[in-house]
């Protein structure tokens, strides 16, 4: 055989390292026809491929094998054993087959059988090859330790792993030699194996003398043990895991990244995270600054830092693993300037991520010029920095800069790439949270400039009035209030919810507003108002429909809903009128310090269309409360609104120094510090008129009563010390009158009202309301009217459930000093 192999080595073709023909490798079709012949093969048996493709495998064998003996080889993946053969020439032999049943790139299945001509038996330099194998094997490294756990032998990577060689670790422990917790883990291990006679596993970390950075070491220690079992050792086998490892690492704060960062739509909060997931695990200090020119809300451009000279930066987010925060200048919330070439500045100019060590020339020579900074990198030992721009959707928002001191290792390359992983996916939250910060703002400082600035003058009620927007997850909604002046010294109270948040229900709350207010102003009795208010706002959710449906406003809901409140106290008659579309019930809270809810008919909401609404009238005590809400106020998610309405109701009849006090009892109590739906609140105290306030006359259907229904109306404005308006009076009396007289029906009154204005008001049976116009040259009337409105500030008419009633109302002059009435 010695001498065939010789020969072989002597003829091997050109280039054939592994010897093909020390091998004999056949190929069998599943039909147990030859397929494949080598050259190992013909030398084995003496057959030529010529001689023996084609032919069937059995013919082969020694002898035949019974069929009973053979094993199932269809269902084989593998099998292997010893078979006997025939030579060509007549020999017996018997030869180690290892057969693998395979579908080649033909698809035919086919079984693949080998057998060594070489390697019979050991050959006398085979202990010299494990013994290589051992000092050499660069896979992991290796040591042999006695039952007394002492060092025998150690391979090369052993060796370079603790920097020491062979002979000088024999003869120690490896907590002798590796003086550390890794060390003492090792030896426990292998005194469990020699306790046991089990292998043991650990994990442990260990940094090489002359290294910053700490390996990972997956480490096998197994017990060695001679022929008879007799335990004479301990194998000590450790393979760096480094990569893998820091790999992991990685994924896990990836992960951890992916939960914690952007849990807010706050920009600080969020940047907070970002620094919050790097400290400690990449960096020993991060910061996180914004670009100062975004502080005015306004998109940045989007090539970024293109101007030259220093960069303003607001600080927004830092974090260190000291205490106090040593290592920043800058406080959070500050803006400081940073200079030309500085790390933060290259990279927002350039718009890639940086990592430099404090050495560098270009970094010494720039924090050089900065002496507070110079003192920190001395004082800290600061030794690396990696700077990486916020950059989302093609702008740049800032920069983030970590800062390592505590870990002897500089930042690498791969920590690098992480970073810059990590602070993409921090930058799209932070622009997410910046664009919502400055939707939110517009959509707060539009809602705040449709509320009312300030509530109106008017004599009917004392009012105090509440409003806050949701909660930054949610957004700004619709809710609103108002308070409308009416003629006869009556005043409107109005409370809606808009559905939805955001620009949208701020403008359509806006538009609505302004509706409620031009429906109030022609005297609309509060179901009416809000039967053409429901026609409005069905009108707009099919404007909306239309506009999203040809690609306009996408990012608005699909349709346009409402609740509204609208109510009219009267303080001369104490009457108040209320309807409500879908809104939550007003309380009421009587001078006595009973609060309870007013008995109203539900209606529902604004939009629905062809449903009805139904008022409710009530009389108040003067002194009465009145409270409108929404149900922001009243609902959360750990309360129903029944149990906020109760809550409201006791509220409102503690003692309070003000109406306004107890608006900010009421919203401390009721809301948390971020309330998740927008609340409007509105309180009316009211009051009554003395009825020596009010004079009223019925006046007879004849013109020759308008002369004496004058002289009693100039009486009783004398009376009143209001002697200055008698003039007005006079005249506004005198045409209103005369045209009830003779255009109207019967029953006709005159009544004036003195508050903080003078109305007179001249009721009358008919329904018609007159006109204003301009009288032409020749014409003999139509003038009274038009001067009517000259001479007064406001006029206007109303119908009642028995006609209707004109009205003109006069500013008053306010009484000089020391002067009486």
């Amino acid at each position: 055989m010695d001498q065939r192999i010789a020969a072989d080595r002597a003829t091997r073709p050109l280039g054939d390292v592994v010897g093909e023909a020390l091998t004999a490798r056949v190929t069998v079709d599943e039909g147990g026809a030859v397929t494949g012949w080598n050259a190992g093969a013909e030398q084995l048996l003496g057959y030529s491929a010529a001689q023996i493709l084609g032919r069937p495998a059995a013919d082969l064998l020694a002898e035949a094998i019974p069929a009973e003996d053979l094993p199932p080889f269809a269902d084989l993946p593998r099998w292997h054993g010893k078979v006997s053969v025939r030579h060509r020439d007549g020999r017996r032999l018997e030869i180690k087959v290892l057969a693998h049943h395979r579908t080649p790139e033909t698809g035919t299945r086919e079984w693949f059988l080998v057998s060594p001509l070489t390697g019979q038996k050991p050959l006398p330099d085979d202990e010299a090859l494990v013994s290589w194998s051992f000092a050499q094997s660069p896979c992991c490294a290796l040591a042999l330790y006695d039952t007394r756990l002492r060092l025998r032998r150690a391979n090369e990577d052993m060796e370079r792993s603790v920097a020491l060689t062979e002979d000088d670790m024999r003869g120690l422990r490896v907590n002798e030699i590796v003086d550390n917790p890794a060390g003492e883990l090792a030896e426990q291990s292998m005194t469990r194996v020699l306790e046991t006679g089990e292998p043991q596993y650990d994990e442990n970390f260990l940094r090489a003398a002359g290294e910053t950075r700490e390996h990972a070491w997956s480490v096998f220690t197994s017990p060695l043990r001679d022929e008879a079992g007799e335990l004479h050792g301990v194998c000590l086998s450790a393979h760096d895991m480094t990569e893998q490892h820091w790999a992991r690492k990685r994924l896990q704060l990836i992960a951890e990244a992916g939960r914690r960062i952007g849990s807010t739509l706050d920009v600080m909060r969020t940047a907070q995270e970002l620094t919050d997931v790097m400290v400690p695990e990449l960096a020993d200090f991060a910061s996180v600054d914004l670009l100062a020119s975004l502080d005015d809300l306004h998109e940045p451009p989007p090539e970024g830092v293109t101007t030259a000279g220093p960069v303003l930066l607001r600080r927004v987010a830092h974090r260190s693993l000291t205490p106090g925060v040593p290592e920043t200048v800058v406080a959070q919330g500050d803006v400081d300037e940073y200079p030309e070439g500085s790390a933060p500045v290259e990279s927002l100019r350039s718009g890639r991520a940086t990592l430099r060590e404090m050495t560098d020339a270009e970094i010494a020579k720039v924090t050089a010029r900065d002496p507070v900074r110079a003192a920190r990198v001395r004082e800290l030992g600061i030794h690396s920095v990696m700077t990486v721009p916020l950059s989302a959707r093609g702008t740049t928002l800032g920069v983030a800069v970590f800062v390592r001191y505590r870990h002897p290792e500089i930042f690498q390359r791969d920590d690098l790439v992480l970073a810059e992983e990590l602070v993409a996916r921090a930058a799209v939250c932070i622009d997410n949270a910046r664009r919502y910060t400055r939707e939110r703002g517009t959509a707060v400082m539009l809602q705040r400039s449709l509320l009312p600035q300030r509530l109106p003058e008017q004599a009917a009620v004392q009012v105090a009035s509440r409003y806050l927007p949701a909660g930054a997850h949610a957004g700004v909604g619709g809710d609103w209030f108002d308070v409308i002046p009416l003629s006869g010294a009556r005043v409107a109270l109005v409370v809606g919810d808009i559905v939805g948040y955001g620009l949208h229900a701020s403008a359509t709350m806006g538009r609505l507003r302004t509706a409620v207010r031009t429906l109030a102003d022609i005297d609309l009795p509060p179901d009416e108002l809000l039967t053409h208010l429901d026609d409005l706002v069905a009108r707009l959710s099919t404007e909306l429909e239309s506009d999203q449906l040809a690609g306009r406003y996408p990012e608005t809901g699909g349709e346009v809903g409402a609740t509204c409140l609208y109510a009219v106290y009267d303080p001369i008659s104490r009457r108040c009128s209320l309807a409500r579309a879908g809104h939550p019930v007003p309380l009421v809270v009587s001078p006595d310090g009973t609060a309870e809810l007013v008995d109203l008919p539900a209606g529902p909401p604004l939009g629905l269309g062809g449903l009805p609404f139904e008022a409710a009238e009530i009389d108040l005590a003067e002194g009465s409360l009145l409270a409108l809400y929404t149900d922001g106020l009243v609902e959360s998610r750990d309360r129903d609104i029944d149990e906020g309405v109760h809550r409201l109701g006791q509220l409102l009849t503690r003692q309070a120094p003000s109406l306004d006090a107890l608006c900010d009892t009421v919203l401390a109590d009721l809301l948390p510090q971020r309330p998740a739906d927008d609340v409007a609140l509105l309180l009316a105290r009211t009051r009554t008129l003395d009825a020596s306030q009010v004079a009223t006359w019925d006046v007879p259907a004849d013109p020759s009563a308008v002369a004496q229904t004058r002289k009693d109306a100039v009486a009783q404005i004398e009376a009143w010390g209001l002697g200055d308006a008698a003039f007005v009076t006079e005249l506004v009396v005198s045409e209103l009158v005369t045209n009830a007289i003779r255009h109207a029906e019967p029953p006709i009154q005159l009544r004036l009202i003195h508050e903080n204005t003078l109305i007179c008001e001249v009721s009358d049976g008919g329904s018609t309301a007159p006109h204003l116009r301009r009288a032409r040259t020749y014409d003999e009337g139509g003038r009274g009217l038009l001067l009517v409105a000259q001479l007064t500030q406001h006029w206007g008419t109303r119908q009642t459930t028995k006609g209707k009633t004109i009205w003109a109302e006069q500013t008053l002059e306010p009484t000089p000093p020391g002067h009486s009435p």
